[in-house]
């Protein structure tokens, strides 16, 4: 059963939340594993970010051991493999950039934020728009130019018109029994009245070809969401991990010398 009392803050509750942070939503060991090393990575390159995750009751001793990557935790009640749209309005940030847990960041990504200053939501398109699970209809047909988006990488801000329309896309994917909750997702976008910012794919890069055809004079990447990322123990091994960091080490920009 749909719960479908108001699920997220008051307006009074939402003009207390404070500052900028990164919000994970995982269940399992293996995929909050995989999320406290993304934290680490956003520690190593945007360290000022605040950082909280949600989890299920099992992985808690997980987040015991870890460092101070993780600023701060909840927990997850009845938790499922889209939990993350029960909890986006849970955020104690006033700006937020939800990642998925299979994610690395490569750069400082404070400019996400600043985004905010002028849009609602942030989300980069799905890469595998043709796809055809991708190209599923929920109620509306609405133009193929208007993709899905991904739903692993968000950026949004804490206001009642953000709190509402991330509610109705709660509601929506329980109610229907779509596997992906991107399918809601752009209908509910199309007909909203959000301001939508759409970001480049460098922000959340989901196929390793770019990092072998992109120069460092086209796109820096800055956030990889690849879900070899999910087997932390098998990433050093494989010797993946380093590969891909002698890739992104070739696409930084070049350092201008001095005048």
């Amino acid at each position: 059963m749909i719960n479908s009392r108001r699920s997220f803050p008051s307006s009074d509750e939402i003009h207390s939340l404070r500052g900028r942070g990164v919000l994970y939503i995982v269940s399992g060991q293996h995929y909050v594993k995989a999320a406290i090393q993304s934290a680490k990575s956003v520690r190593k390159h945007s360290p000022h970010l605040g950082v909280h995750i949600y989890v299920d009751k099992e992985s808690l001793q997980l987040l015991n051991d870890n460092d101070d990557s993780i600023s701060s935790f909840g927990l997850i009640h009845s938790p499922h493999y889209r939990s993350k749209v029960d909890y986006l309005t849970k955020t104690p940030f006033e700006r937020t950039l939800y990642l998925d847990s299979d994610t690395r960041i490569c750069t400082p990504i404070d400019d996400l934020f600043d985004l905010l200053d002028r849009f609602d939501i942030a989300l980069a398109h799905a890469h595998y728009r043709y796809h055809p699970k991708t190209m599923t209809m929920w109620k509306t047909d609405i133009p193929q130019c208007f993709p899905q988006f991904n739903g692993g990488v968000i950026v949004y801000r804490s206001t009642t018109e953000v709190f509402e329309f991330l509610e109705s896309w709660r509601r929506a994917f329980h109610e229907t029994s779509f596997e992906k909750d991107q399918v809601t997702l752009r209908e509910l976008l199309w007909f909203g009245n959000l301001r939508i910012a759409t970001l480049p794919p460098e922000y959340n890069l989901r196929s390793h070809k770019y990092l072998k055809i992109w120069d460092r004079f086209e796109a820096q990447p800055k956030i990889l969401h690849f879900r070899e990322f999910h087997e932390v123990e098998t990433l050093h091994t494989t010797g993946l991990f380093g590969s891909l960091l002698q890739h992104l080490r070739s696409l930084m920009p070049l350092r201008l010398p001095r005048k």
